[in-house]
């Protein structure tokens, strides 16, 4: 990697004598004067590279980072175990250089990457097919909805509030752009209120999206809302956690017509929030509907096997005004990444990652409630998440805990002002019986 840019100033006047400019101001002579800055930026002097390094590797260490911490930080990307193999495999040349196939026929390791990546995404869902990723969750979701309009021409979906905040709004930027209408169904004592969900619903309803388990961690009646699916003839767009399948139905045996989430917990670091990837799966008849790219196995005129786009709509490169979706690229690493780890997890070692959330987020939300610092938040089932209703302000709370080297929950009353003083508390498989243990232990002191 270059640490520096090595032109000299005889370089710089030839480049610009190449070009026929004078003075490198003349590159931005389209700019209009009045909105230059037309000053030096106020940045400090140069440094020599070993100061440099010394004052980057400073900054570094102001970071709070899950290694040196105990987290219990959810909300959407979560602290999961990455075997040392995954970055192994994924600094290869041939895997971190490449970007994507355009020329896919010479792609021949990427595309299988992706292929089996697909493959796992449907045993893992149930679903009939699954394309090479989008680039979140979020994205997944809203693209799930565009699908679900397309194919219904019908121009509502219901969203349900218990879906991630974040996801809600990259829905609604979506929507604004689409013409389609975006109505949220209330939830009642941390799920989705029936009733509310139904009277939002009519004949002009493409979807229900629904996230299992949802934002508050509490695990959905979704049996009930594939009834009011089926009711309303509306698709049912399933936003899942892929380690809870470990242990759960699988979308497609609750009903789920397209079924979307974020890849992140399958091996990959949360990194201050991505780059991360959205898994996307649906049945077989809405193929030619979906979003981004699909591979698949053929065999050459040879009778050798062999990996090919399939499905890559060209609306998205010479009509994209009448495209379904504009993803035209995938996040094939992240991707890689996922499948290197379901690989190495199996069916066994995936159900057993998602066993242990589920056992040591109960152990947790116990050991939390015989503090007396908190309240139980909502009572229905959950996975690896759960609310309690903190007795300490939520700020303080968080604050105090850091410095303890623990990374506290998320405060729900950002995202819902109506639930002050809850909090949302994640524990993965990672988390020991002594690190939720010392989590109870200080809260009773800040306290």
């Amino acid at each position: 990697m270059n640490r520096y840019i090595s032109n000299t100033e005889e370089q710089r006047e030839r480049m610009l004598k190449e070009i026929g400019f004078d003075s490198p101001d003349m590159l931005f002579k389209d700019i209009p004067e009045d909105i230059r800055l037309n000053r030096s930026l106020m940045l400090p002097g140069p440094l020599t590279e070993m100061e440099l390094s010394c004052h980057m590797k400073r900054l570094a260490g102001k970071n709070i980072e899950s290694g040196g911490y105990s987290c219990f930080l959810g909300a959407g990307a979560y602290d999961h175990y990455i075997p040392s193999v995954i970055a192994h495999i994924l600094n290869r040349s041939e895997f971190y250089t490449s970007y994507t196939p355009y020329q896919p026929e010479i792609s021949q390791g990427t595309l299988q990457a992706i292929f089996e990546f697909q493959t796992m995404i449907c045993e893992l869902t149930g679903m009939d097919v699954a394309n090479a990723s989008v680039y979140d969750g979020a994205t997944a979701m809203a693209e799930a909805a565009n699908m679900a309009c397309k194919i219904t021409r019908k121009e509502k979906v219901v969203v349900m509030r218990t879906v991630n905040p974040q996801y809600r709004k990259t829905l609604k930027a979506y929507a604004g752009f689409k013409g389609y209408e975006i109505l949220e169904a209330d939830y009642q004592e941390g799920t989705t209120n029936l009733s509310d969900l139904e009277s939002l619903l009519s004949a002009e309803t493409a979807a229900v999206i629904v996230q299992n388990p949802n934002f508050f961690g509490s695990l959905e009646e979704v049996a009930k809302i594939a009834d009011l699916k089926a009711k309303y003839q509306v698709l049912l767009i399933i936003c899942v956690d892929p380690v809870s399948l470990g242990l759960f139905k699988t979308p497609e045996e609750q009903g789920a017509d397209i079924v979307v989430g974020e890849g992140q917990a399958l091996g990959n670091p949360m990194s201050f929030g991505g780059p991360y990837l959205g898994f996307f799966a649906a049945k077989d008849k809405y193929l030619r509907q979906m979003p981004g790219r699909i591979v698949g196995q053929t065999v050459d005129r040879n009778g050798e096997p062999g990996f090919t786009l399939t499905m890559q709509t060209r609306e998205q490169h010479i009509r994209r005004e009448k495209a379904a979706s504009n993803i035209c690229s995938n996040q094939a690493l992240n991707a890689l990444a996922a499948t290197v780890y379901l690989t190495l997890m199996g069916k066994q070692g995936l159900r057993e990652a998602a066993y242990q959330s589920l056992q040591k987020a109960h152990y947790g939300y116990n050991k939390l409630i015989e503090t007396d610092c908190f309240r139980p938040g909502f009572t229905k089932p959950f996975f690896k998440e759960f609310t309690v209703r903190s007795e300490i302000p939520l700020d303080r709370l968080n604050h105090d805990l850091l410095k303890e080297g623990i990374i506290g929950g998320y405060a729900l009353e950002k995202d819902y002002p109506e639930l002050k003083g809850f909090w949302l508390v994640a524990v993965t498989e990672k988390r020991t019986k002594g690190e939720i243990d010392e989590l109870a232990e200080k809260v009773v002191e800040i306290r």
